[in-house]
């Protein structure tokens, strides 16, 4: 079978403004990577240790915090035009963005690997196939799911017009339904929790499950024809959409014990749509998943063959699936979320305070090899992160921009005003 033509995409330089998208490619885009299952299960750890005043009130705050910070990086992409690769060479150097490139890259290959395993198995279970099926679907799907992103923008769009709707209308059903079982508002209400969180583990696992995703939402929004456009998708994908997810489990699991959306169609006895929510679900988010690897990997290795990249990233990933390093690779993955909203920080400060709101064409930019005052705000940042007791990436974010104005005094950088 020959392979759909890539789109460049502009893996090493600015998305002119003659490839702008329209709003609602750009809005159905974001909320299909915001459907995702392991957001249901956060909601799923939610739902059993707060009564759901509390729990919606938990869900707003969390959302908009996380839906803030990712419309920050989207106004920064839509008046770039560039990737969050692309941008961490102005905020780490040329060389040092490879350490951007490793941390984006390898999550988001990981992420992919976990998807890719989480289909064949659960396919395997509910359809009482034998176990050795497990091996030639996460093939299948491993590079089934990245045809999108091979073909690029086009491709992401396309799908996400077709399954952003279909899976709307498919979690509307399931959410009557459990509304009418578990007895309406007062039915809920009345539920008392089984477990206890305070409200900043609330908090972390709300922005914590998503943060690394929000921090690439600029490979799609450097296409948005305004910065407006670029933060209104993302507060309807990052502050609406992902709240809807968290939600969603919170409501399963109030009701049927049960988070993820799919198991509860399945318990509804919707299991044929239940099925066709997974396969939705998970291609959204997997497509757009192994896109964020390629941008990383395109800035890594300096090449815009951006369509092979993808390839190489879901040949990868269907290898860590196959080798069952899934249920290990998701602890380190959660870990490795620590280390990267920090990285976001530096590159809205460098931003703000270093470039002033601008920065000059990639090409025309005479960039040092490592940027001392971005890399060792980093450093202290996630360091500060990952010892903190409280809310980690909102700790890394808000160091990251206190600590690289200082570390460009202490370090002689000044900031760098733009042509008039």
């Amino acid at each position: 079978m020959a392979l759909p033509q890539a789109d460049n995409d502009y893996p090493l330089s600015e998305v002119p403004d003659d490839a702008r998208k329209p709003f609602a490619s750009l809005a159905l885009l974001l909320l299909g990577f915001t459907f995702f299952t392991a957001t249901m299960f956060a909601g799923g750890q939610l739902g059993a240790a707060f009564p759901l005043g509390e729990l919606l009130a938990l869900i707003g705050v969390g959302n908009l915090l996380l839906g803030i910070y990712a419309a920050a990086i989207a106004c920064i992409a839509a008046r770039s035009g560039l990737s969050t690769a692309l941008m961490s060479r102005f905020a780490l150097g040329e060389h040092g963005s490879a350490l951007a490139d490793l941390l984006l890259g390898v999550t988001q290959v990981g992420w992919y690997a976990w998807g890719v395993a989480t289909i064949a198995n659960v396919l395997v279970s509910t359809l009482g196939l034998t176990p050795d099926w497990a091996a030639p679907l996460m093939v299948l799907f491993g590079f089934g799911f990245c045809l999108t992103a091979f073909v690029g923008y086009r491709g992401l769009a396309l799908l996400s017009n077709v399954a952003v709707p279909a899976m709307a209308l498919l979690i509307a059903i399931s959410m009557i339904i459990a509304w009418h079982d578990g007895g309406g508002w007062v039915g809920l209400s009345a539920i008392a929790p089984s477990a206890s969180l305070g409200w900043a583990a609330g908090i972390t696992i709300i922005f914590g499950t998503f943060v690394s995703g929000a921090t690439q939402a600029s490979n799609w929004n450097r296409f948005a024809r305004t910065p407006r456009q670029a933060i209104t998708a993302t507060l309807l994908a990052f502050f609406i959409g992902n709240g809807l997810m968290v939600l969603i489990g919170a409501v399963g699991a109030f009701v049927y014990q049960q988070p993820d959306v799919v198991e509860v169609l399945i318990l509804q006895g919707l299991t044929v749509i239940g099925l066709a929510m997974l396969f939705l679900n998970l291609w959204t988010t997997q497509d757009n998943t192994i896109y964020n690897f390629a941008a990383a990997g395109c800035n890594l290795l300096r090449t815009r063959q951006r369509g092979w990249v993808t390839l190489g990233g879901a040949a990868t990933g269907t290898l860590l699936a196959l080798a069952g390093m899934d249920a290990l690779l998701v602890p380190f993955l959660i870990a490795l979320g620590t280390c990267i909203p920090p990285l976001g920080g530096v590159i809205i400060a460098d931003y703000v305070f270093l470039r002033r709101g601008h920065y000059p064409r990639l090409d025309d930019a005479m960039l040092p090899a490592f940027h001392l005052p971005g890399l060792s705000a980093y450093a202290l940042a996630t360091l500060g992160a990952w010892f903190s007791p409280w809310v980690p990436p909102l700790v890394g974010i808000a160091l990251a921009l206190a600590l690289y104005p200082l570390c460009c005094r202490c370090l002689g950088q000044r900031s760098m005003k733009p042509a008039l």
